[in-house]
């Protein structure tokens, strides 16, 4: 089941948009947890079209980013219609609270692991990966030692997608402006870096909250 009381707090959630592309998914039948899954066939198509990039050029490589980047919004708008459907449509089940936490961790994977291929640097990907997994961790840490969600970044989810979500669509134009993967290394550099920041940040948070 979904916590209520521990839920991301998004602006986007409120917006007559959202209201109502959730009502729709509610209306065909949907289940929250098919939406999660396709969350994660949204991160595949990222990483894999990261990946991809790196083996072509031109045109092909220009597009390729485009897809991932479009893959990498799909994938925060599925995170953010399976928790709408579960909870205002009430179509939450028994195993939600798996369904909403599993696909996340893959997709920080697929997405981070498959940008590090396509860039020539693994073990870059793997790092930003790994530390992208700590900050969530040390959140449910948090929750299990009876302490509410921290969501804080500098560099939660929605921080790192954004980042690199733009450096794709920046390293698109790559043709036009004559730049190379720069945009892209750099970027996955800041999601690593930010990433270990913001699982420290929490660590520390969550230490004052415990503290008498």
């Amino acid at each position: 089941m979904v916590d209520l009381n521990n839920r991301r707090p998004l602006a986007s959630r409120d917006s007559p948009v959202a209201q109502r592309v959730a009502r729709w998914l509610a209306g065909t039948g949907v289940t929250p947890n098919a939406i999660s899954i396709a969350g994660m066939g949204a991160a595949l198509i990222a990483g894999s079209c990261f990946l991809g990039a790196g083996l072509v050029g031109g045109g092909w490589q220009s597009a390729a980013l485009i897809v991932a980047a479009a893959g990498c919004q799909l994938r925060l708008l599925c995170n953010l219609f399976d928790g709408m459907v579960a909870v205002e449509a009430g179509r939450a089940a028994p195993d939600g609270g798996f369904w909403n936490e599993f696909p996340d961790r893959m997709s920080d994977l697929m997405i981070l692991v498959g940008l590090g291929l396509g860039l020539g640097e693994p073990a870059l990907g793997w790092a930003a990966t790994g530390f992208a997994f700590l900050t969530a961790y040390v959140r449910e840490l948090g929750v299990n030692l009876g302490q509410p969600a921290d969501y804080a970044g500098p560099m939660a989810k929605q921080h790192r997608m954004a980042l690199v979500t733009m450096a794709a669509l920046l390293a698109a134009l790559q043709p036009i402006w004559g730049g190379a993967f720069a945009v892209l290394h750099v970027a996955l550099w800041i999601v690593t870096v930010g990433a270990a920041l913001t699982a420290l940040h929490r660590a520390g948070r969550l230490l004052r909250r415990l503290r008498p």
